[in-house]
């Protein structure tokens, strides 16, 4: 087995160069850190973990939470955050407390014994991934950063501005003429869908449409959802359709394209649709997808540059808060 020694004498550097390279990546030059990994690669030299962690006082390794692993929304963060951290030496692990499942709250109460048994350096939570827990972060005791709304402030956060997104795209469709309008919201027990709603509706209100009883559905963010909410306007308004339909997540506008389409609603002849959010998938959809939001890389990787400023010690005072706007973006649907 080699030695960093030899490491050090083949890449041309210091043992101390390598050492750099392998636990503080970001202190080495880019073009020091390839040839200290080609030495690496070239002699199969493999640090000890365990001593390392000894030696460091680190495990160089960062946890993520996050809520629900088929939502794509959450594997962009998670990439995002892996890719920023891998950079700069860490690895991550990711735990999904599944909250469409219904047990979140025991599987986050049993992550977080692990991530304090397993000695992580640090934490990024995925917005629901601790629904109904948050206090919880208030008992961590490694630097943590949450990604969306914190009631109690316990550690850093950051966050998309719901309410201006919703507002912007209640302006929008008011500015285009929409008088009769759906809104599928996002759970009421979830604060961002509550204020992304009433964004919506205030933009709405404020560029003179009146709210119209029984054109509101609340959805679960999940695709099936928003299926249902297609059946239920088709249902209840099918000889009068609202001129425009906003919905709250990406998911369950997805669904509802679906059953339009099956059904010969044409999008946007018959009815326009709108959405808040801004992965990537939704490039690939058509006719493409009149929305608000910002991508989830944008949130991972500040959530990421102020889980590093914790960790490096180059920020130490009271947790911040930092609110992401948000960029409207029309399209085809609407």
């Amino acid at each position: 087995m080699s030695t960093i020694a030899e490491v050090a004498e083949r890449a041309g550097v210091s043992k101390t160069t390598v050492s750099h390279v392998i636990n503080h990546a970001d202190r080495v030059s880019k073009s020091l850190r390839e040839r200290v990994h080609r030495a690496i690669d070239e002699l199969g030299y493999a640090p000890n973990p365990q001593a390392r962690s000894l030696r460091t006082g680190r495990t160089n390794i960062i946890a993520m939470l996050i809520p629900d692993i088929r939502n794509p929304f959450y594997p962009e963060l998670v990439k995002t955050a892996q890719s920023e951290l891998e950079a700069i030496g860490f690895d991550m692990l990711i735990f999904n407390t599944d909250v469409p499942g219904g047990r979140s709250q025991d599987h986050g109460r049993e992550y977080l014994s692990q991530i304090s048994n397993k000695r992580v350096d640090g934490l990024i939570v995925g917005d629901f991934a601790l629904h109904g827990m948050h206090d919880a972060l208030l008992k961590i005791d490694i630097p943590s950063v949450f990604i969306g709304h914190l009631p109690n402030q316990a550690v850093d956060s950051v966050k998309i501005d719901d309410h201006g997104g919703g507002y912007q795209m209640g302006e929008y469709l008011a500015k285009k003429g929409h008088r009769r309008i759906a809104h599928v919201t996002g759970p009421s027990f979830f604060k961002e869908a509550m204020q992304r709603a009433e964004g919506f509706e205030q933009g709405l209100h404020d560029y003179g449409v009146p709210l119209i009883e029984g054109m509101r559905y609340e959805g679960t963010y999940l695709t099936p959802s928003g299926k249902d909410a297609a059946q239920w306007l088709l249902a209840r308004h099918a000889a009068n359709l609202p001129s425009a339909v906003f919905f709250g997540n990406y998911l369950m506008a997805a669904g509802a394209l679906a059953e339009f389409y099956d059904r010969g609603v044409r999008v946007p002849e018959d009815i326009a649709v709108a959405v808040f959010g801004d992965q990537p998938q939704l490039e690939y959809i058509r006719p493409k997808l009149t929305r608000v939001g910002n991508s989830p890389a944008v949130l991972a990787r500040r959530a990421t540059e102020m889980l590093i400023d914790r960790l490096n010690g180059t920020y130490d005072a009271e947790p911040r808060t930092e609110v992401v706007p948000c960029i409207l973006h029309p399209f085809d649907t609407a």
